[in-house]
């Protein structure tokens, strides 16, 4: 049985496809890999920030410790501002996904906020 080259007209067709599908796979895994790395540094400084007697440069430092313990692999040109004052701290983390497909820069973005941590004596309700 003869298929008069059928077969290789096929795999001309479907293999280029499969190969460009492996690779979004891979840069969505990628993608979802930075900006997982993004969150988790914003949340980690955000923690050094607000605390009792922290500061915007310990949010910094912690942020910095957390990108090089993570790995700075996957989250590429990254940028990390830290504001605190008197109510509120927020960190902003910002870089590109590394990328397995040429000329593809995915930018990746993580916000975290919350109030100042103030310490607040217990009162404790007197009996009658």
């Amino acid at each position: 049985m003869h298929d008069g080259g059928g077969t290789t007209v096929e795999m001309v067709i479907v293999m280029p496809l499969v190969l460009t599908v492996v690779l979004l796979l891979a840069q969505a895994a990628l993608y979802l890999h930075a900006a997982h790395v993004a969150q988790a540094t914003a949340a980690h400084a955000l923690s050094a920030a607000r605390v009792q007697g922290g500061t915007a440069t310990a949010g910094q430092a912690e942020a910095e410790r957390v990108l090089d313990q993570l790995g700075r692999g996957p989250l590429r040109s990254t940028h990390v501002m830290v504001k605190r004052d008197a109510e509120r701290a927020e960190v902003r983390v910002s870089g590109n996904a590394s990328s397995v497909l040429p000329f593809l820069h995915l930018p990746v973005r993580a916000h975290s906020a919350g109030p100042i941590e103030k310490f607040a004596p217990l009162h404790l309700a007197e009996g009658p």
